[in-house]
């Protein structure tokens, strides 16, 4: 009598991460099996808070998070997806109350390894720059990326865009990893793997046997490939060999405890490794000794954009919002014959709603027709039902008609979609990404991923406090939102913000690098501040920080930067940066009554500024090139502005006296002289008469044309109207231009062109009309009105009834 073989105690389960159709056959597996323990490939680490998942607060797309609290920067992410394997195994193992552990290395290994690899480089790059005299980017070593197929819980740290799919029947070079299912996809006639994986695997649904399958193609081609399968870079290659070392290990553990249904969910590629015959003496001694680092884990907020391979996501995928479809909607392949399956319906009714909320035209004959299209297409290419390749070209050619432009937004709202999960609140998180929390949750503004607007009436108290949120947030580097138009711009006045908002993921990792700040948000970004403060270089770098802590209401920030902003103009002499500090420090006197902020207490400095600007201005202006002339118009035209803002006598009449000193000058640039000029005639200090004098003088048939065409661009500054309502200018501008010789004409005729350019569309037919009038045109006409004999007793004759229209007493 034969003896009967014993069951396997270990039963592999090889998956690709974020796979619709592997995590529905791995809960029929499941099912089926009823495992008493399971092993998932991901970070130990993060074991203390898979309790978390069973809340119905968790929503995924999910991530863990997990850090070294010392450098809060060096973090790593594992995404999760409702649909992802990993999720429906940590899921059910809960749920079912079995034991569940991560088996990869630990992180606390994997990113010091990381580190000391870092460091190996830099000194390494820095040995070849010292001896090739500077930095060779040359030599500098790639950086690899984690792109194998497979991958279960691929660690941020080793995310990269994804690499152009290779060629199998290239020969490869010794070393060059090549992505397996390349091979595999050529044999069943597809055109990459990708396009195979999902038609082979995703968008079925054939249960548990679809992992037998897998593990014979994966192990089959890890054996075959040799040395194409390993890979290139020395440091990745020790530490694939030490993640499956420890994995290893971690089965062996779990046999040893005596549990006889052991399911290890792994990345697919990896079956060859963990089922391979390696003494556990080698696996510890390969283990031994390895460098570790402090590590944290929680979890945050993910996004279905940051799933995508677009994203940089070396584990990511091209359509997360379609993969989300096939999960809920089901594989349906036991459908009737004839009949559509509900995946099919189900998505073009969703393309279709989106087309209505955009008014574009889709009838129930318009569905028919694309269902239909759809399912034959499928038929033809002997697939069991359409897939999202047999959806797309149906929609192209029956929704849209062929228009290509209307797909974007489809793609954009349901083959990647705008979802963004949620966690507990009761998950490990830092105090400032507490105190965070609940300022968003106190002023109702919820995180979202969709990009939205938020119009801000800062009388309000609540709106002001949003503000507040949000310039203090950027303080601490977490552009939550940015401001697209504030001040007159906005129909309500300088009392409205326009923000626009939009979460991101790892904003979560900036608050835990900013928790070294503070415990609060107002702590934290008070303390960044001055920390850029005595990091600054420039005084416009200040002086741009006094105007975003005020923004900010960080009253102490305000007196400390300032503070530090005055010491540093006291000893400093370059008019060029006190030019450049004057508009930042001008917009708190357009905030500051809304915000109910005290702007006094930079009042005195911005006066000093624009006192000792205007004193270094004549001689600032002299003696420079084309170049550094153009670059400083720049910075005069918005410290002018500032200098308006303010509207102090006392500094008005300095910078005034300055603008005439640069005017009169003759070693200022020309072009900022002209500059002046046409400032001083836009104050209202100089008449038309002297405008005209000036443009005589510098016009004139004794300087050379460089020098006036340079004068000219700085007086026009951009703007024609001075030439288009005041004839005596243009009749000099014109006399000018028609007295120069043919050499000097077009030695100065790219300059004028480009002066020309500068005016809008419309100002140039003006211009364009004026001269085709010839230049006493306007003398003419007015000549002509003057000569004009006026019948008053007929002229008198249509008063009474403009009297009556108007309601005016006769």
């Amino acid at each position: 009598m034969s003896k009967v073989p014993e069951a396997p105690k270990v039963h592999y389960f090889g998956i690709r991460h974020h796979g619709p159709g592997c995590a529905r056959s791995l809960v029929r597996a499941f099912a089926g099996l009823q495992p008493d323990c399971v092993l998932v490939e991901g970070p130990p680490e993060a074991e203390g808070v898979l309790a978390a998942l069973l809340s119905e607060q968790m929503q995924p797309p999910v991530a863990l998070l997990s850090y070294c609290p010392d450098e809060p920067a060096r973090a790593v992410y594992h995404p999760f997806a409702v649909f992802s394997p990993e999720w429906q195994a940590l899921r059910w193992a809960l749920m079912q109350q079995v034991p569940v552990s991560f088996i990869d290395l630990p992180l606390a290994h994997q990113m010091a390894l990381a580190k000391a690899q870092e460091a190996e480089v830099a000194a390494q790059e820095a040995e070849e720059a010292s001896e090739s005299g500077g930095p060779d980017e040359a030599n500098a070593p790639a950086v690899a990326h984690d792109n194998a197929p497979g991958s279960a819980v691929a660690p941020a740290a080793a995310d990269g865009a994804q690499a152009p799919a290779a060629d199998p029947t290239a020969d490869p070079e010794p070393g060059y990893r090549t992505d397996p299912l390349n091979w595999l996809a050529q044999a069943a006639g597809h055109a990459d793997g990708e396009s195979w994986w999902n038609h082979t695997v995703e968008e079925r649904g054939d249960g548990e046997e679809l992992f037998a399958a897998i593990a014979e193609a994966m192990t089959t081609l890890r054996a075959d490939l040799g040395v194409q399968a390993e890979e290139s870079c020395p440091y990745r290659a020790r530490r694939e060999l030490l993640r499956e070392a420890h994995m290893r290990q971690r089965i062996r553990e779990a046999v040893k405890k005596g549990h006889e249904r052991i399911a290890v969910v792994c990345g697919a590629w990896h079956l060859g490794g963990l089922q391979a015959s390696v003494k556990a003496s080698a696996d510890s001694a390969l283990l031994k000794g390895l460098p570790k680092l402090k590590v944290q884990s929680t979890w945050v907020p993910w996004t279905y954009r940051h799933l995508t391979r677009a994203s940089g996501y070396g584990a990511g995928i091209a359509a997360p919002g379609w993969y989300e479809h096939l999960w809920f909607s089901g594989v349906a392949a036991d459908a009737a014959p004839g009949s559509a399956a509900p995946r099919t319906v189900g998505w073009l009714a969703r393309v279709a709603r989106l087309m209505r909320e955009r008014d574009l035209d889709c009838s129930s004959a318009h569905l028919i027709e694309a269902t239909r299209l759809a399912d034959t297409l499928a038929a033809l290419r002997q697939r069991p039902q359409a897939g999202l390749e047999e959806l797309h070209e149906a929609t192209r050619t029956v929704l849209t008609m062929g228009d290509e432009a209307a797909l974007g937004f489809i793609a954009d709202a349901l083959l990647v979609g705008q979802r963004m999960g949620q966690v507990p609140p009761d998950v490990p998180t830092v105090p400032l990404q507490k105190d965070v929390e609940q300022q968003q949750k106190s002023l109702r503004l919820k995180p979202e991923a969709l990009e939205r607007t938020l119009d801000l009436d800062l009388r309000q108290p609540n709106d002001l406090a949003r503000s507040h949120l949000l310039h203090r947030l950027h303080l601490i580097d977490v552009p939550w939102g940015r401001v697209s138009r504030t001040g007159r711009a906005s129909r309500g006045g300088t009392f409205h913000e326009i923000w626009r908002l939009q979460w991101q993921p790892e904003f979560v990792v900036r608050l835990i690098e900013a928790s070294q700040w503070g415990q609060t948000l107002e702590a934290a970004a008070t303390a960044a501040s001055l920390e850029q403060a005595q990091q600054a270089e420039h005084l416009r770098d200040l002086s741009e920080l006094v105007n975003q802590v005020l923004l900010a209401d960080l009253a102490p920030a305000v007196q400390a930067v300032t503070r530090i902003l005055e010491n540093r103009a006291a000893v400093n002499g370059d008019t060029l940066q006190l030019l450049e500090a004057l508009p930042p420090l001008a917009n708190v006197f357009r905030y500051g009554n809304v915000r109910q902020t005290d702007t006094g207490m930079v009042a005195h400095m911005l006066d000093s500024l624009i006192v000792r600007a205007a004193i270094g201005l004549p001689l600032a202006c002299s003696g420079i090139d084309d170049d550094s002339a153009d670059s400083l118009r720049t910075t005069l035209l918005a410290a002018h502005s500032a200098v308006s803002l303010r509207d102090a006598p006392e500094q008005t009449q300095a910078w005034q006296r300055a603008l005439r000193l640069m005017a009169d000058s003759t070693t200022a640039h020309e072009l900022l002289q002209g500059l002046a000029a046409r400032l001083l005639l836009d104050e209202g200090i100089w008449q038309a008469s002297d405008a005209a004098q000036a443009l005589s003088l510098h016009l004139s048939s004794g300087v050379e044309p460089l020098q006036a065409a340079a004068w000219l661009e700085g007086f026009l500054n951009r703007n024609a109207m001075v030439l288009l309502h005041d004839q005596q200018l243009w009749q000099l501008v014109n006399d000018w231009l028609c007295g120069l010789g043919e050499e000097h004409f077009v030695h100065i005729l790219p300059l004028v062109r480009r002066t020309f350019a500068a005016f809008s569309a419309s100002e140039r037919q003006d211009l364009g009309q004026r001269a085709r009038q010839g230049g006493h045109s306007t003398v003419a006409a007015a000549a002509r009105t003057a000569a004009v004999q006026w019948d008053e007793a007929l002229a008198a004759l249509p008063v009474p009834l403009l009297q009556t229209i108007l309601g005016i007493a006769p």
